[in-house]
């Protein structure tokens, strides 16, 4: 069974909070945080690049893990936001980490592409050894570029997460997931090579309300298992408000569903592995050597990812702690 191992992380040093951004936007700084939950974001420097974003997420999640970066079998990275059509940055990535010959992969899916990329790590696994999965975003630049959006350039910031999932060991095992894309919904949030990020924000937050909850009762019910018993919910973060909605619509409290977008804002593929490495810091690991069959599964155990974007593209993946 495959099994996530570490999760790390890296957030740029520049931070935006509300005040100075709703300056800039000439809009009131209460009104962001009501529409978003967001107080601040950071903004990456122009040096760096998103190879130099999922470096420096990777090599924190490795240090944390105390694994060699020798020891990685494949590298994915997930990115809306890289600067070429190509090569992609995964090469880079695997360049800059010293792994030549490496097989390098590149998502190119915002928002959702890092829980595809877990997704496909945790069926790659066997035949690759360890994989690296990141994902690193610039997504303040298109979101504030002309003609200017203020109900989108109040959302996303800059940074990178990233996670290690091999064949066994300490950590939480990937026991299910499931991945869905409908392209019908192309025109309602995309980003063209230039220009800026276009949203039609009411069809995407209804059709992230209806679909996250749906993909996470889809892979909680073939697995027999209740929302009740999941212990964490660990979502892309999009939207506080979004979250709350999930959370209703799962009759779950919204004390289970991790946040940190009023710091980071929305920083699309590389926010739920954000996420998951600061939730991951301050959760031990708990010992549970019995399969999930029934929703008697103990509460704490279960971890449940999920992430809705561009594309559209959704998914849930559900893990269990274990050591």
């Amino acid at each position: 069974m495959a099994t996530i191992l570490s999760f790390g992380r890296y957030l740029p040093d520049r931070v935006l909070d509300n005040a100075d951004l709703a300056q800039k936007l000439g809009c009131d700084a209460a009104w962001i945080f009501e529409s978003s939950g967001i107080e601040q974001r950071c903004i990456a420097g122009e040096g760096e690049t998103i190879a130099v974003l999922a470096e420096c997420a990777s090599r924190h999640c490795l240090e944390r893990a105390r694994v060699d970066a020798a020891q990685i079998g494949l590298v994915i990275l997930s990115s809306g936001t890289a600067e070429r059509r190509f090569p992609g940055p995964a090469a880079e990535l695997a360049h800059r980490l010293g792994l030549a010959g490496v097989p390098a992969l590149d998502i190119p899916v915002a928002s959702a592409g890092s829980l595809f990329g877990m997704a496909l790590a945790a069926q790659l696994a066997p035949a690759y050894g360890t994989v690296l999965v990141a994902a690193a975003e610039k997504m303040s630049g298109p979101a504030s570029s002309e003609p200017l959006d203020r109900n989108v350039a109040i959302l996303f910031g800059d940074g990178a997460g990233a996670c290690l999932i091999g064949n066994a060991g300490e950590g939480l095992a990937i026991v299910d997931a499931v991945l869905h894309s409908d392209g019908a919904y192309t025109e309602n949030l995309r980003l063209e090579h230039t220009g800026p990020v276009r949203m039609d924000g009411r069809t995407v937050i209804l059709q992230a309300a209806r679909r996250i909850p749906a993909a996470i009762g889809e892979v909680l019910a073939r697995q027999s298992v209740d929302a009740s018993a999941v212990g964490a919910f660990l979502l892309h973060q999009a939207n506080r408000n979004l979250t709350e909605r999930v959370a209703k619509a799962l009759g779950v409290p919204a004390s289970r569903f991790f946040s940190n977008i009023q710091r980071y804002g929305n920083t699309s593929s590389a926010s739920l592995l954000i996420a998951a490495s600061e939730w991951w810091e301050q959760t031990a690991p708990a010992r549970s050597a019995a399969p999930i069959t029934t929703a008697a599964s103990a509460a704490g155990d279960l971890v449940c990812f999920a992430a809705f974007g561009a594309g559209f593209h959704w998914g849930a993946l559900l893990a269990r702690k274990m050591t």
